[in-house]
């Protein structure tokens, strides 16, 4: 997505909707870490992902060193504040997105197909995805010039992995390229 594309997809959504997808796109979070997700590991700053949901199930994180502390921006951290003022279960061990019953967490599939993908449909982006959102974040994080190390310690990737598959250039950075490349090569 770019930037236009990713402020449609925060203003469409609804409260929580717009977290899930915020800790997607912002901080670079999986799906399954999101909704495993509970109160006491959201710190000030970050998020420790310490288990993940996996096929319905409670999970440790993809990989060991999976288990990291996320960093959070404060806009997100403002909507966790209103978002944990608004939930009716906010102890240490509550699930920060929890289903109906409070007892296990929102299973991603449902949250998706019924609140996030046809408003999505009906603004014309409902081609993004999880998948997208994630590797939203890591594009637009390249096109702004950060570290690519940083990008992928937060999103616990490789730095190949990252830069090989996650990050994707749009458009305009290959316009800019071939434009130089053009004077370049004109100018001679």
């Amino acid at each position: 997505m770019n930037f236009e594309e990713v402020k449609k997809l925060f203003g469409v959504l609804e409260q929580r909707e717009r977290l899930i997808s915020m800790l997607a796109v912002l901080a670079g979070l999986r799906p399954g870490e999101i909704f495993g997700l509970t109160w006491g590991k959201l710190g000030g700053k970050y998020a420790e992902i310490h288990q993940r949901i996996y096929r319905g199930q409670v999970d440790s994180p993809k990989t060991h060193h999976s288990h990291r502390q996320v960093a959070l921006p404060q806009g997100v951290i403002w909507e966790i504040e209103a978002w944990r003022r608004a939930s009716l279960d906010a102890r240490p061990w509550a699930w920060v997105f929890p289903s109906e019953t409070g007892k296990t967490p929102l299973t991603k599939d449902n949250c998706w197909r019924r609140h996030i993908a046809p408003k999505l449909e009906s603004e014309g982006i409902g081609w993004v995805n999880f998948q997208v959102m994630r590797r939203t974040h890591s594009t637009l994080m390249s096109f702004l010039k950060v570290d690519p190390k940083l990008v992928a310690d937060q999103m616990d990737h490789t730095l190949d992995v990252n830069q090989n598959i996650y990050t994707l250039a749009p458009l305009e950075q290959k316009l800019e390229a071939v434009n130089l490349l053009e004077s370049a090569v004109t100018s001679i």
